[in-house]
């Protein structure tokens, strides 16, 4: 799995570079004045899928309301770890015998988010008892092998972040599995989330696959950095997604 990747089958649906104004706004009304699209739709497009979280009907609101104040609500405002599933794949790949470190690159959901790392045992190790209350970003990690299949197990989540962007949150007891299959200079990457708090069924994303990045800064990838917002402060009817 050694080595720098790239994710190129990705296409999005929305045009998230357009603003409308609100009503004391005056054109024209750029990406730092509004979000306006509606991300609940669009959001699911930037893992490959047309299709969306299916809340249990209690939470249905809880998500409407969410997106509508993304701006103030989506922890990416604020300069949040993004976490799991949100981060996407790796960028880079070290492995070793008995573990595997991934490191993420910088704005994987259209600008928000900073570069991670995770370091993952692949002994076949099982949870520690205390896992589930780990209340990481990433979860508590543990991964085996099955066959040329390394398979990622990881409990114990901050209920914080989001799955993505359109209000789609998720309770601490998410469960994410992750699949990595390499053939030749190409790895593909499934992961399955099942969330039985607030999802009414699992939530299977499609395949990605990543490729073998050869460019010369390919494997260049950049410390988190500092992050400062105003979101907390700025007034409540800039903050509301017009």
């Amino acid at each position: 799995m050694t080595g720098n990747w790239a994710e190129f089958n990705i296409g999005w649906i929305g045009n998230y570079g357009s603003r409308r104004c609100g009503p004391t706004q005056e054109k024209p009304c750029t990406r730092a004045t509004n979000q306006t699209e509606d991300f609940e739709l669009y959001s699911p497009s930037r893992f490959g899928m047309l299709g969306r979280p299916l809340y249990k009907p209690e939470y249905w609101d809880k998500v409407q309301q969410l997106d509508m104040w993304t701006n103030k609500e989506d922890p990416v405002m604020t300069c949040q770890p993004l976490g799991l599933p949100r981060q996407g794949p790796p960028r880079r790949i070290f492995q070793t015998e008995n573990d595997i470190v991934f490191l993420y690159g910088q704005f994987p959901d259209a600008g928000g988010g900073y570069p991670e790392f995770r370091v993952v045992p692949t002994d076949a190790r099982q949870h520690g008892p205390d896992a589930s209350y780990a209340n990481t970003y990433f979860g508590d990690t543990v991964g085996r092998w099955e066959g040329d299949t390394l398979v990622l197990d990881s409990i114990g989540f901050v209920d914080t972040t989001w799955i993505g962007r359109g209000g789609y949150f998720h309770s601490g007891e998410m469960h994410i599995v992750e699949k990595f299959r390499r053939e030749g200079d190409a790895i593909f990457y499934d992961l399955t989330l099942e969330d039985p708090e607030v999802l009414a069924e699992p939530l299977v994303f499609p395949t990605r696959i990543l490729r073998r990045n050869m460019g010369a800064n390919a494997g260049l990838i950049p410390e988190r950095g500092n992050c400062e917002t105003t979101f907390e402060t700025d007034a409540a009817a800039l903050q509301i997604r017009h």
